[in-house]
């Protein structure tokens, strides 16, 4: 019980409630259970997109491409669509896009042993005017949207799954198998301990390039499907629909407990920090608070959070500290 009061997630939790509360408080009609459910499709491309971001920090890596792969995947179905594809083909072509973009990624970073987030700051324009130049084709130059696409593509983003919006539906599925798959898998333990040490990885026989590999094809696939769920949302595909993603998606996964350093990080952590985040911004409008001083407040209580994590963090290792230090003075007794 007292491992779990300490766990940075309960903290997410609470601060979530006691969001809640607060803007429950000033505007009643904030906390309509409708509002609070639908109002997550206007955020939860942030957590599709955080989620497998949280992979490649916890393996020691990052990636801002994601914002850009996200437009440029939705343009790639867009391109598909017009030409008269069959939606399947279509949705397919999107998803291997966003899986040869994290494939770039991990190949550039591996081959050349630049920084990653040089790297991924490079693809960040790449992946954006490949999208520029690929809209062009079908005449939508600059950041005109690509739409005319099937009602049953376009009803998806409005479509209800067990109660659930459908892009609700699609995040909280693709959060419960990214749990499985990091907290529950050999490859889950082989991000962790790649993250906190890639050399001891490979000397325990782990491939490291091959892992970090897939943390970011994972990463490209999931801006597809972020992509995908906007475009079906908004009606048209643009080469700037996640461009609004990109600070939002790092500072849920670092705000989820997901370390900088690598080693560290939940996917709990990170689907909680999505709403903290989401509703936080949704909560300042419903109180009426102007959109440049909302923005300020939300960076100053997300700063104020992380300080809280690791003021949280050195308060646990204090106390295991002390607690060490009195069983050996009863040992020695």
């Amino acid at each position: 019980m007292k491992n779990l009061f300490f766990r940075w997630e309960a903290a997410l939790f609470l601060m979530l409630v006691a969001e809640l509360a607060v803007f429950g408080f000033i505007n009643p009609r904030f906390l309509n259970v409708g509002n609070l459910i639908y109002g997550t499709s206007d955020f939860v491309q942030i957590g599709i997109v955080a989620l497998p971001l949280t992979l490649v920090i916890i393996a020691g890596g990052i990636d801002v491409s994601f914002a850009s792969a996200i437009g440029l995947c939705a343009i790639v179905f867009g391109v598909s669509n017009f030409f008269g594809l069959p939606l399947p083909l279509a949705i397919g072509l999107a998803l291997v896009a966003g899986a040869l973009a994290g494939l770039l990624n991990a190949t550039v970073i591996h081959l050349s042993k630049i920084q990653p987030l040089v790297v991924t700051l490079g693809s960040l324009y790449l992946f954006q005017g490949a999208a520029t130049v690929l809209s062009g084709v079908v005449g939508a130059g600059g950041y005109e949207g690509i739409g005319n696409f099937p009602a049953s593509f376009t009803a998806f983003g409005y479509a209800e799954f067990l109660g659930l919006p459908a892009p609700l539906a699609v995040f909280l599925g693709l959060a419960a198998v990214l749990v499985v798959l990091l907290h529950f898998t050999r490859f889950g333990r082989a991000v962790f301990l790649i993250g906190q040490s890639a050399e001891a990885a490979r000397y325990s026989g782990l491939s490291v390039a091959t892992t970090q590999t897939i943390t970011y094809v994972i990463t490209g696939v999931c801006a597809a499907i972020a992509g995908l769920v906007m475009s079906a949302y908004f009606g048209s595909a643009r080469v700037d629909l996640g461009a609004s993603t990109l600070l939002p998606a790092v500072t849920a996964a670092v705000l989820g407990g997901a370390s900088i350093y690598g080693g560290q990080g939940s996917i709990l952590g990170t689907l909680l920090a999505t709403f903290v985040i989401g509703y936080l911004q949704q909560g300042l409008q419903a109180s009426g608070v102007p959109s440049q001083i909302s923005s300020a407040l939300s960076g100053g209580l997300l700063v104020a959070a992380v300080a809280l994590r690791h003021g949280s963090a050195l308060l646990a290792d204090f106390i295991a500290v002390a607690r060490q230090k009195r069983n050996d003075q009863a040992t020695a007794f």
